[in-house]
C-alpha cells in the first residue's frame, strides 16, 4: 500500500482516518468497525464490499 494514497484516503461513511492491515491486506476503519478490502493493490472503498469487524479484531 502506497503511503502518501494511505494518507488522502478516508472512510466513505465517517470521513475518519483509515490503518492498512498487511496480514489481511484491508483498509480498517475503527470508529465504523468496517475493513475495506485491497484487490491488486487498488482499495475498494465501498461500504457493500467493506466487512464488519468483530471486537475481537480492533484490539
Amino acid at each position: 500500500m502506497n503511503i502518501m494514497l494511505l494518507e488522502i484516503l478516508a472512510c466513505p461513511l465517517c470521513k475518519g482516518k483509515l490503518q492498512y492491515r498487511r496480514d489481511s491486506n484491508e483498509l480498517v476503519c475503527r470508529f465504523d468497525r468496517l475493513a475495506f478490502p485491497v484487490r491488486d493493490d487498488v482499495p475498494v472503498m465501498l461500504v457493500e464490499e467493506a466487512r464488519t469487524l468483530s471486537s475481537e479484531e480492533l484490539q
